[in-house]
């Protein structure tokens, strides 16, 4: 039984890779887009009961509408660079919640929650594509399948793995509940590697710029979190430290304007 269990990560790491768009990274995943769908509908219904919307019309609607360019020029390139057109048929909705924790987070389908309380940091549109661009990167690359994969792989010895592959719902809603954390933590995704971080912030200065938003702003986006932060946010809690992301952003300006 051992040399099965040794054996498996090998079998399942060459039939379940794909390529990320631009990055060119291999990507791992196991699990369905239809399985993650719905664990993502579920945990944003979860969710929504508690959640706030906010009622300043000005701000919702600005983050739809920054939100919603940046989505069409990524459905453009995906159009034109011949992968497909997945992103136009997620169910994208951008909304603003009340809460002033600086935070945001997008599920797998096209859920993006902001809230208001990350609103002082982008100060325009340029700085709020920013946010949006790093949420709708994470959606669209499938960050979260790649990280519920991993974590399938992680607990392969106690069956996860097993339960998942055979549709045995009630036990990939378990796991599936520890990963995103559903209950108490409704709405909150399952960390995501410091690899996938610096993708999402390559990627979305990549969408912000495609969609006419200007790319120096990101790195002025994060100086204005670190400084005006006593603690670490929510938001960045899981991510890159300050100065080598906004490093990195400054590296991959140049690229990003090739996409303008």
């Amino acid at each position: 039984m051992k040399k099965y269990l040794y054996i498996l990560p090998i079998v399942f790491l060459s039939i379940a890779c794909g390529t990320v768009p631009i990055t060119g990274r291999k990507q791992f995943n196991l699990v369905s887009d239809a399985e993650v769908l719905s664990l993502s509908n579920q945990s944003f219904n979860d969710y929504m009961k508690t959640a706030k919307i906010s009622s300043n019309t000005v701000q919702s609607q600005q983050v739809s509408r920054v939100g919603n360019k940046i989505v069409q020029a990524v459905i453009r390139y995906f159009k034109n660079a011949g992968l497909g057109n997945e992103p136009a048929n997620y169910q994208w909705q951008f909304i603003l919640v009340k809460d002033k924790t600086p935070n945001a987070f997008a599920l797998p389908g096209g859920k993006v929650v902001v809230n208001d309380g990350i609103l002082p940091y982008p100060q325009d549109d340029d700085g709020l594509a920013v946010v949006l661009g790093h949420e709708i990167a994470h959606a669209v690359v499938k960050h979260s399948s790649e990280r519920l994969s991993q974590q399938m792989m992680a607990q392969y010895g106690q069956m996860a793995i097993d339960a998942l592959m055979t549709g045995k719902s009630n036990e990939s809603k378990k796991l599936a509940s520890t990963i995103y954390g559903l209950g108490a933590q409704y709405g909150v995704m399952l960390p995501y590697s410091r690899t996938q971080e610096y993708e999402a912030d390559k990627l979305g200065l990549i969408f912000m710029t495609m969609a006419g938003y200007t790319p120096e702003k990101a790195p002025e986006f994060w100086q204005r979190m670190a400084a005006n932060s006593a603690t670490v946010p929510e938001f960045m809690s899981t991510h890159p430290a300050d100065g080598n992301r906004i490093k990195a952003l400054q590296d991959a300006i140049p690229e990003a304007r090739k996409y303008k």
